[in-house]
C-alpha cells in the first residue's frame, strides 16, 4: 500500500515540478507568489507578507525584486543572451540597466560555470546592488570584440517578502515542521523538487488521522526561516521535530543531517528508517548548508534536521542549468516520499509504555498470543523485546534500534500487548 501510494505521489510531484520549473523565483517578488498559487491547488496555504525594511532579528527585509525581460545584443544587434530562454541568464536580483558598452567592460558583469563549459551558472546578488548576466563558457569564448547593448528591465522597490504555511491539524498541539526554500528559479532538484514535494505531502497528510499537527513552511532561503522564527518566537516550543526537505529527486541515496541536538526523536526516527536503506548516509550536524542552520541556531536549538537525497552542493549540475528536469525522476521522488512517510509513521506511533506484568514473562499462550505467532517467529521476538524494555524509560524507537527488528513490527507488537492489558500508558506515551 505504501509503495503504491508513493509511486502515485512521485508522478504527481514530477508533474507539478514541470509547472513550477519555468517560473523565475527569488527571495521576493511575483514569481514566489505565483509559485504559492500553484502549490495552493494541492494544499491550502496561509501567506504572510513582511514589508521592506522590517527588522527580523539581525536582518532587515530588502526591497522586492521583479523582472520582465533581460538580454544582451552583440555588435550586429543579434540577441545572444536572453532571459526568455532561461531565467538563469540573469544575475538574480539584478538592478535595472539599459546601456551600450564594449566587451571588456561587459565581461566584468558576466558569470560562467567554473568547471562545465556548457552549463549556465546560477548566481545571486540579494544584499549588494549589482547587475549581471550568466552564460556558458562556450558562449563567452565565442563573443567578438565590439560594442554590446544590454537591457535588464527589472525593479527593486519597497514591497514585501512572502512566506507560506499550511497547517494539517492533529490530535496534539505539538507540531512536526517540514520546511523548504522557495527562492530558487529553474533549478529542478535544488529546489523545485522540495516545493512540489511539500505540496503533495500536505495533500496526503490531510487525508490521514494524525497525532501530531504538521506545519509545512515554504519560505526564501535563510531570511525566510529567520522571519518565521522572529514572528513565532513565542510558539517555537511546540516544534516537536522538523525536517528541511530539499534535493529529493536525483538518483543518489538518502542522506540525513542530524539536528544540532543530535539525539532528538526526529534524529533517531530518521536514522532508524534509513538503517535498512541501501547506501543511506547519516551525518552529524555542522553549521553549514541549508535552512537547518537557522532552526538550529543556539538561541532556538530546535530539533530540525535535513533529509535529502544527494545534498545540494554534492550532485552534478548544482546551481546551474545542469540541474534540470532530466536529472529528477518520478521514481526517485517516489522513493523519497516513501521514506518521509515512514519517518512520519515512526513519529506518529512512537511512545513509552509500561509492562504491567514485569516479574517474569507473562504467559503469552493463554492470551492467544503464542499460538498466533508460533514459536521462534520474529513476531514473537518483537513481543518479548517490547515486554522486556517497556519499563517507562525506553520508547518503541529505542526498542527497535536495540533489537534490530523493524519499527513496524515493534509497534504492532506493542499494540497487540496493549489490547491484552500487558502494557499501560506512561505520561510520556
Amino acid at each position: 500500500m505504501l509503495e503504491a501510494e508513493s509511486l502515485a505521489a512521485g508522478a504527481k510531484i514530477h508533474a507539478l515540478m514541470r509547472e513550477l520549473f519555468p517560473i523565475c523565483r527569488s527571495i521576493s517578488g511575483d514569481g514566489v507568489r505565483r509559485t504559492f498559487e500553484l502549490v495552493s491547488r494541492h494544499v491550502p496555504l496561509e501567506l504572510t507578507e513582511v514589508p521592506t525594511g522590517t527588522e527580523v532579528l539581525d536582518w532587515a527585509v530588502p526591497r522586492e525584486w521583479n523582472i520582465r525581460e533581460a538580454w544582451i545584443a552583440d555588435p550586429s544587434g543579434r540577441r545572444i543572451v536572453d532571459f526568455q530562454d532561461s531565467n538563469l541568464h540573469v544575475l538574480n536580483y539584478s538592478a535595472p540597466i539599459r546601456a551600450r558598452l564594449p566587451l571588456d567592460e561587459l565581461r566584468e558583469h558576466l558569470f560562467v560555470h567554473q568547471t562545465h563549459e556548457d552549463w549556465i551558472p546560477y548566481r545571486t546578488s540579494y544584499y549588494t546592488e549589482n547587475w549581471g548576466f550568466c552564460l556558458s563558457r562556450r558562449q563567452l569564448d565565442a563573443l567578438p570584440d565590439g560594442e554590446y547593448e544590454v537591457c535588464i528591465d527589472s525593479s527593486l522597490e519597497d514591497g514585501s517578502l512572502t512566506y507560506a504555511e499550511a497547517i494539517v491539524p492533529g490530535e496534539l498541539e505539538d507540531e512536526v515542521l517540514v520546511t523548504t526554500y522557495s527562492c530558487h528559479p529553474s533549478l529542478a532538484n535544488d529546489n523545485v523538487s522540495g516545493i512540489a514535494f511539500l505540496a503533495i505531502l500536505g495533500e496526503q497528510l490531510a487525508q490521514r488521522r494524525l497525532r501530531y499537527t504538521y506545519r509545512l513552511l515554504l519560505s526564501p532561503g535563510s531570511i525566510g526561516p529567520i522571519m518565521w522564527l522572529a514572528r513565532n518566537e513565542d510558539r517555537v516550543g511546540l516544534v516537536h521535530g522538523g525536517l528541511v526537505a530539499s534535493c529529493l529527486g536525483d538518483p543518489g541515496p538518502m542522506t540525513y543531517k542530524r539536528s544540532r541536538r543530535g539525539d532528538a526523536e526526529i534524529d533517531r526516527a530518521v536514522a532508524l528508517v534509513l538503517r535498512d536503506e541501501e547506501g543511506a548516509r547519516v551525518r552529524d550536524f555542522v553549521p553549514l548548508g541549508g535552512d537547518e542552520r537557522q532552526f538550529c541556531s543556539p538561541g532556538f536549538d530546535l530539533p530540525v534536521g535535513a533529509l535529502s537525497r544527494t545534498p545540494a552542493d554534492e550532485f552534478p549540475g548544482y546551481h546551474s542549468s545542469g540541474d534540470d528536469l532530466e536529472l529528477v525522476r518520478p521514481e526517485h521522488l517516489a522513493d523519497s516520499f516513501r521514506v518521509y512517510l515512514e519517518v512520519i509513521d515512526v513519529l506518529e506511533r512512537n511512545g513509552r509504555w509500561l509492562n504491567t506484568n514485569p516479574k517474569g514473562e507473562p504467559q503469552l499462550g493463554k492470551r492467544g498470543l503464542y499460538r498466533s505467532v508460533g514459536g521462534g517467529s520474529s513476531e514473537e521476538a518483537a513481543l518479548l523485546w517490547v515486554l522486556n524494555l517497556s519499563d517507562g524509560e525506553h520508547d518503541l524507537l529505542a526498542i527497535a534500534q536495540r533489537s534490530g527488528i523493524s519499527f513496524g513490527e515493534i509497534a504492532a507488537a506493542a499494540s497487540k500487548l496493549r489490547e491484552h492489558g500487558l502494557l499501560a500508558a506512561t505520561s510520556a506515551a
